[in-house]
């Protein structure tokens, strides 16, 4: 009796714990609570004798609360533009198609104002053509709720939250503001804007583009928020933008019906829409769109990088930030393929969906081919969007920056690996996958000789592959150029994620709570320093001023300014500077 008990309330717990996860709404706890209360009840009152009465009963009870569990699955809206503090309507501003009002976060001093269009919705006809014009509204648009994040594969609710709570050590219990889940839609370009409160003109803008693999990613996501630069005097914007399969699909017949003869690059050509938007509307929220730094974040930065080449980005935007990628190399590692590559996959997605024309390609349902985000998520030269490689047009001396503040993270490639490590039997054949005929001087550059060795220097050389070499490549072309380059490391350890992926982001964006637990006084100190980098970069193109260490211009590409514990000018170690020389004869090879 006492032992069964014990495993209704051990049961209870679990359930309850596994609904709070899920962010199944309250009625969830109320209707499991029931649900137990009665099988507790049945127990206690006694049941018939036999093995076949309590299996039915359990049986009944297991099947309650798994129909529970889909009767208050998290519902679907959209992320309000909560901030900071309590929050207020602004006042109106007049944009190119409508007037618009925001919310104001007092006690922040900041202004969003969220979910504005900067194009039409890419549905219907639409989909997979270049971006239209939105059409203008009447009345005041409320901009007080994110847009829907673009069309992306999704995961149960439960996962999202072992994320927060496993990688990042920051997941909230019992928040009852985020039973839900944001809703996710084709309808996603809008742009969201974080301005200072109140009458400002003339400021630095920063146009960020989030990341996520060309796949996946949103622009509410806390990290990025402009609210913390927006404090701080400039004005943010950033933008949803098509991804996966229906930013990416490159077919002939695309190509064909398009007046500009353009196919696989609906995500970068969106991105170049809202570039237009801010060209032609900052000014009504005070920015400067003569003074617009573009900034982008893993995927969000190889697209960023693209942009730097792309005829039609020229004159949108002055300086760049790039985080933790670029396209620089001839042959970059990732977000990037060739033309002929990009029509081929397009060929075999058209074939696996079984559709002969594009209105009937047009016609699925984008659940049903979502999930082909992971074949089409690369930006490709498409004669239009992209004339050259970026590469080839760095070699051509045709670029749209005139300044660049970028860099890696330590540990980059923390996320990546965690189930594909290396151990000390499987390290040389993970070097000889990649590097092939060049095995042997990378094993004399990372001579592993425990499994602790091996680990790390399979971490170190996955990170330089994918991140930190088109960093280099970048820096060199950007130098050879007459461009003025920062280039950075990141490399604080935190109770987050430390150096890992992503894990700069709420430093730079200058985002960490007051309220967290996670960060230390050592964490907000770096946060500052490195916010201010980005303010002055935005501001006028050096990322120094009074009160931080000397971040000096990269003129050799073998040293960066690390970000850690201390911030420190720092040479590159001998071992990876010998891998991006291993990595340039893979280059130069293949070329």
């Amino acid at each position: 009796m006492i032992a069964r008990r014990i495993i209704i309330c051990l049961l209870f717990v679990l359930f309850f714990v596994i609904f709070e996860l899920n962010k199944n709404t309250v009625w969830g706890w109320v209707l499991l609570l029931a649900a137990t209360a009665g099988l507790f009840a049945v127990f206690e009152t006694g049941l018939p004798k036999g093995v076949l009465p309590r299996i039915a009963c359990w049986a009944v009870y297991f099947g309650l609360v798994a129909g529970i569990f889909f009767l208050t699955y998290p519902p679907v809206r959209r992320v309000p533009a909560a901030l900071s503090g309590g929050l207020s309507e602004t006042g109106v501003i007049e944009l190119r198609d409508g007037k618009v009002s925001g919310v104001l976060d007092g006690e922040a001093g900041v202004e969003l104002y969220a979910g504005i269009p900067y194009a039409a919705p890419p549905v219907g006809e639409l989909r997979w053509k270049e971006p239209q014009d939105v059409q203008p509204w009447e009345g005041v648009l409320k901009a007080d709720t994110f847009a829907p994040m673009s069309m992306q594969p999704r995961k149960v609710p439960i996962y999202y939250s072992l994320e927060r709570m496993i990688g990042f050590h920051d997941y909230k219990w019992f928040d009852l503001s985020q039973k839900y889940r944001p809703e996710v839609s084709e309808d996603s370009l809008y742009v969201n804007v974080w301005k200072p409160a109140g009458e400002v003109s003339g400021l630095p803008v920063l146009v960020f583009v989030h990341g996520g693999s060309l796949q996946t990613g949103q622009p509410f996501y806390k990290d990025y928020s402009g609210e913390g630069l927006a404090s701080k005097g400039v004005v943010v914007v950033n933008m949803g933008y098509r991804l996966g399969v229906f930013g990416f699909l490159a077919l002939p017949e695309l190509a064909a019906e398009s007046p500009n003869g353009t196919t696989g690059n609906y995500g970068l050509l969106d991105q170049i829409k809202a570039l237009e938007w801010v060209r032609d509307n900052i000014s009504a929220f005070g920015g400067d769109p003569d003074n617009v730094t573009l900034a982008g974040e893993s995927a969000g930065a190889a697209a960023v990088s693209a942009l730097c080449t792309s005829p039609l980005a020229k004159g949108l935007f002055k300086r760049v930030i790039l985080e933790s990628s670029t396209l620089a190399p001839e042959y970059p590692p990732h977000s990037y393929r060739t033309y002929e590559e990009a029509l081929e996959s397009g060929e075999r997605f058209k074939q696996k969906y079984g559709a002969a024309t594009l209105e009937e390609l047009r016609a699925l349902p984008a659940e049903k081919i979502v999930s082909a985000a992971d074949t089409e998520h690369h930006i490709t030269v498409d004669g239009y969007a992209l004339t050259k490689s970026p590469a080839g047009s760095y070699a051509a001396g045709e670029f749209n920056e005139t300044a660049a503040l970028h860099g890696f993270n330590a540990k980059e490639s923390g996320p990546f690996i965690i189930l594909s490590g290396a151990k000390l039997k499987n390290y040389e054949q993970k070097i000889r996958s990649y590097f092939g005929e060049y095995t042997e001087e990378v094993l004399a550059l990372y001579p592993a000789k425990t499994d602790r060795e091996a680990a790390e220097y399979w971490a170190e050389i996955y990170g330089a592959v994918f991140f930190d070499y088109p960093h280099h490549v970048y820096n060199r072309l950007a130098v050879k150029n007459g461009i003025d380059t920062y280039e950075y490391c990141f490399a604080k350890d935190n109770g987050a994620i430390g150096s890992w992926h992503s894990g700069e982001m709420i430093y730079a964006y200058g985002n960490i709570p007051a309220d967290s637990g996670v960060y230390n006084e050592s964490d907000r100190e770096l946060m500052r320093v490195f916010s201010s980098y980005f303010l002055n970069f935005v501001k006028n193109g050096d990322p120094n001023g009074e009160g931080l260490p000397r971040f000096d211009r990269n003129r050799d590409s073998l040293s960066y300014l690390e970000l850690g514990e201390k911030v420190v000018p720092v040479k590159e170690k001998d071992r990876k500077a010998g891998l991006f020389e291993i990595l340039d004869k893979i280059q130069n090879k293949r070329e």
